[in-house]
């Protein structure tokens, strides 16, 4: 998924390079660092909230999509749109 939204990136105006480039990025990586990280835990518990960070990135990268959407830097029928 992370290669995927790196290779649509590409498709992004440079002007946003540091300000939704850089968010999606932020987010696309610390989804699966975050479920990484969990599975290295000592306990379950541990775990499950690494899970739920790593949703909570995925729902910010949902968002982030949409306003790329709206702005038309990409468009659903993309192959890369996630």
């Amino acid at each position: 998924m992370v290669f995927d939204v790196y290779k649509v990136l590409n498709l992004f105006p440079k002007d946003e390079q540091y300000n939704l480039i850089s968010q999606i990025k932020r987010a696309s990586i610390s989804i699966p660092t975050n479920i990484a990280e969990g599975c290295g835990r000592e306990t379950q518990k541990e775990l499950i909230r690494f899970l739920y960070i790593s949703s909570g990135s995925a729902h910010e990268l949902d968002y982030l999509f949409l306003i790329s959407t709206e702005l038309n830097f990409i468009s659903k029928g993309n192959q890369y749109f996630c």
